[in-house]
């Protein structure tokens, strides 16, 4: 698992890296994490991943940390699908990560960040991330919190099968959203923070 350490708040207020690295150190107790790592770039993070990848195949990446429809973020940097270009900075990480990643489909990439897989351009980074690893690409339609909302993966070669509008205020624009609604209980394939694996079908 690999979470944005920069989210750190202000004055007596605490950040949500407060809340990834506890949620981090719970997982760990329960034997859910074999590593995890706070990165404040991705090029630390995907650095660190691939360092991982050299010790043994990696079969689950968990990112926690901020996202916005079909991008995640560390600090204020978006890792998007244009990162999977050749002539992008953090290709060659990428590479590196998805050479050392279970083969044959069976890896996966759990984004547990807002909005990551919703809309427009949340299915089309999910269909070209699983094509680009050849493994299961999940996330959220919706603002998740404690409640997780909206959760959704797809497999290399398979096509999103959620709808475009999920997640978002009615009216808006899935091909350029702008405000999403918050998890809760009742909303479509919502799991709790403490869920630590997608349920068969989502």
């Amino acid at each position: 698992m690999v979470y944005d350490r920069t989210c750190r708040g202000r004055a007596l207020l605490p950040g949500l890296t407060h809340a990834w690295w506890t949620g981090g150190l719970v997982y760990r107790g329960l034997r859910r994490f074999d590593a995890w790592c706070g990165a404040t770039t991705w090029e630390q993070a995907l650095a660190w991943l691939g360092r991982v990848g050299e010790r043994a195949p990696i079969a689950e990446v968990q990112f926690w940390g901020h996202g916005k429809w079909g991008l995640a973020r560390v600090d204020r940097e978006a890792l998007d699908r244009e990162a999977l270009a050749r002539a992008h900075p953090h290709h060659e990480a990428l590479a590196k990560i998805r050479r050392g990643m279970v083969k044959g489909g069976r890896g996966l990439w759990w984004f547990r960040t807002c909005e990551t897989l919703g809309a427009v351009p949340g299915q089309e980074f999910a269909q070209a991330w699983s094509e680009f690893f050849d493994a299961r690409v999940a996330g959220h339609t919706f603002i998740i919190g404690p409640w997780q909302s909206g959760l959704h993966s797809l497999a290399p070669g398979e096509r999103p099968s959620w709808s475009i509008h999920e997640g978002l205020v009615e009216g808006d624009d899935p091909a350029r959203p702008s405000k999403a609604l918050w998890s809760r209980r009742g909303l479509p394939n919502t799991i709790h923070c403490l869920n630590g694996v997608i349920p068969t079908g989502y």
